[in-house]
């Protein structure tokens, strides 16, 4: 009888094409189904809480699966970790309920984005953040943030090839916590009931245009009203985003 399991996943993402298994490239699904065939003796689909772009992280992303092999889920993590490369960790396997499936059963996702901000960045961080040299206003980037909690439609704010049904989403907080010396990163914190292709990098991206006084905080209902992705600001590098935690 097959059961699902849920998977918490750790990864670099600075190497591969993203979460989905893609035509051309490594993604992480394709890594975690390759170590999961010669477990099951066939093809087991890995289904994401969340379709990780290019180049971005995740401290816990959770993936489900469905096995038939007798195998304890402390031992398939061991297993999985054993071929995975370094950069991709099984942190944690555990039994859940047959009806569970890590996309679907998810109500919410926190995004961390990281920027340092100073003249110089360490290159220890980075692969894990984006590097802006002028000072920020960060009074300002909190008082724009504001302006984006809620209900809003948000095709401003996603990628410009995304097709989705909707464009609406609800975005429940956005914080900022200020680091200290070049190599500590300035961390905006946003928690939503899902997000855009490209939304969390483009709001970083246009906070970053108010934090640098380009724009006016008083701007972002007019961005939000336009609906044009050319009224926003750039999408920030995919290097300061890390999918830090899948609500359910």
């Amino acid at each position: 009888m097959p059961r699902t399991l849920k998977l918490t996943i750790q990864y670099d993402g600075t190497e591969y094409v993203g979460w989905q298994r893609q035509a051309r490239g490594v993604s992480i699904q394709g890594l975690l189904e390759d170590a999961l065939r010669p477990i099951e003796g066939a093809h087991v689909h890995v289904f994401g809480a969340g379709r990780t772009d290019a180049g971005v992280h995740a401290l816990a992303q959770i993936a489900s699966i469905s096995l038939t092999v007798a195998i304890e889920p402390a031992d398939l993590g061991r297993a999985l970790n054993a071929v995975l490369p370094e950069d991709v960790r099984v942190v944690n396997v555990e039994e859940a309920a047959a009806g569970f499936h890590a996309r679907f059963s998810a109500t919410g996702k926190v995004y961390e984005y990281r920027i340092v901000n100073g003249p110089t960045m360490s290159p220890f961080v980075r692969r894990f953040a984006w590097h802006v040299s002028p000072p920020l206003d960060l009074g300002a980037m909190r008082d724009a943030s504001v302006l984006l909690l809620g209900e809003h439609d948000f095709a401003a704010f996603k990628g410009r090839r995304a097709v989705v049904k909707s464009t609406t989403r609800t975005v429940h907080r956005i914080e900022w916590r200020e680091g200290s010396g070049n190599d500590v990163p300035l961390v905006m914190e946003i928690e939503g009931n899902g997000f855009l292709r490209h939304m969390v990098r483009t709001i970083a991206g246009t906070l970053v245009q108010v934090g640098l006084g380009r724009w006016r905080v008083d701007q972002i209902p007019e961005i939000l009203a336009s609906r044009a992705r050319s009224s926003a600001g750039t999408t920030a590098p995919a290097s300061g985003l890390f999918l830090v935690r899948v609500l359910y």
